[in-house]
């Protein structure tokens, strides 16, 4: 990289704070409805699986768009597809505050991942146009940090604003959140450092967007990334991102409000498991051995939660926090990807190996409620669906099993040291 100038160092730090907090908004939209699940399934009077897949929705177009936003961050730029994002996430926003059926709760659903899937691909785009290279993973680890935010607030705030306003007003005001950031993005953010003086944005040569995204898939060493990836987040997106909450109160006995704490631990260790991790790896000038390390000790706290083991609080707290912590691993595999490709095409590489967890989600958290309900006895509780600890440990025992797969992979990951080593042929 070539030295910036006093402004452009000025400038990159406030690009960078911009995107973080539309980071945060993605994640509050990401795994809000694990806060307010009891609701959700009282006010459309929906079952485990119709709920898993209201939910899933934002992990399905998320998934689709994960490689479009690769090749439209190395193509049309970060700014442009970030302010078109937050428009549309806005508008999707309102539509599932106001939706009086599930029919249109989904569309809104739909609309908010596709306008929020396109704002981690830039911001890592943005940090590897900006940023040293050596810096790559304590930036993203900073931003981790900074965007968990969003789901420490989906987690208990989250559930105590919506007992007091109604759920339907806090995602209006998500909405209006979403629209303002839109307008920050465009009047901030600019490229590349040649674009805030006035120069012309990087030109990215079109005809070559297809051969680079098959160099990326055909690349053997992206897919190990890619693997953890699916498995690590995968499981963390399908559980935390949706039963979570009703897990710990139905196998439990917690009450709602202590169901949710958890849950804001496990985000908030997530968070600054994202910040230090990050920060290790650089030093250590190591990914590898990080990332086995935290992915066999994530799948050793599933172990537990499949047990269904009554443990007192403080330890059940410290559990979860332990599970943010581990869960943070799997933000290393986006360096791991951007290491072993061409640096031209991070936007792609990173895109690849972020679809698969989303993938997962998708799949598992609708997944994860047909299981349970082939197990439900026909209890009620509060308007929703009671599962009993059998039904439970079935659909905790899917999501453990992708926790495992990703644990697995960690030890085909091709050790970068901190560094592209990529090379042409």
């Amino acid at each position: 990289m070539k030295s910036l100038s006093p402004a452009q160092r000025r400038s990159r730090w406030w690009i960078l704070g911009v995107v973080a907090v539309t980071y945060v908004l993605s994640f509050f939209q990401r795994f809000a409805p694990a806060g307010i699940a009891q609701d959700l399934a009282a006010s459309f009077q929906t079952s485990a699986a119709s709920l898993g897949v209201l939910a899933a929705t934002y992990f399905y177009v998320y998934t689709v768009m994960q490689i479009p936003t690769g090749i439209l961050a190395d193509t049309l730029g970060p700014r442009r597809i970030l302010v078109l994002g937050c428009l549309i996430g806005g508008i999707g926003s309102f539509l599932f505050g106001f939706a009086p059926t599930l029919d249109q709760a989904l569309l809104g659903r739909t609309l908010v991942g596709l306008g929020v899937s396109v704002t981690f691909i830039a911001m890592l785009k943005l940090v590897a146009v900006w940023f040293e290279e050596n810096r790559f993973a304590t930036l993203v680890g900073v931003c981790m940090l900074i965007g968990n935010l969003g789901s420490v607030l989906a987690g208990a705030p989250l559930s105590t604003l919506a007992q007091i306003t109604g759920w339907r007003g806090v995602f209006v005001g998500v909405g209006a959140v979403s629209l303002v950031l839109g307008v920050l993005c465009w009047i901030m953010v600019r490229d590349s450092p040649q674009q805030h003086e006035g120069g012309s944005r990087p030109v990215f040569d079109r005809t070559v967007v297809i051969s680079g995204l098959l160099s990326v898939i055909r690349n053997r060493a992206t897919w190990p990334a890619a693997l953890v990836n699916t498995g690590m987040s995968g499981a963390f997106f399908t559980f935390a991102g949706l039963w979570a909450t009703p897990y710990l109160v139905q196998v439990h006995g917690l009450s709602r409000a202590v169901a949710t704490t958890h849950l804001s631990l496990w985000f908030g260790g997530f968070a600054i498991g994202c910040f230090f991790i990050g920060t290790i790896s650089d030093r250590l000038g190591r990914r590898k051995p990080v990332l086995i390390v935290t992915s066999h000790v994530f799948v050793a706290i599933w172990l537990v939660l499949l047990s269904c083991i009554t443990m007192p609080l403080p330890l059940s707290y410290a559990l979860f926090a332990l599970m943010g912590l581990s869960t943070a691993g799997f933000s290393l595999t986006w360096a791991c990807a951007k290491e072993v490709n061409p640096p031209l095409l991070s936007g792609m590489s990173t895109s690849v190996a972020n679809m698969g967890g989303f993938m997962a989600g998708a799949l598992l958290q609708p997944l994860v409620g047909w299981v349970m309900d082939r197990g439900w006895q026909g209890a009620m509780v509060s308007g929703a669906r009671f599962y009993d600890v059998a039904a439970w440990q079935a659909g905790v025992l899917v999501v453990t099993l992708c926790a495992a797969m990703g644990a697995a992979a960690t030890w085909w990951l091709v050790e970068t040291g901190c560094r592209n080593i990529w090379k042409s042929d």
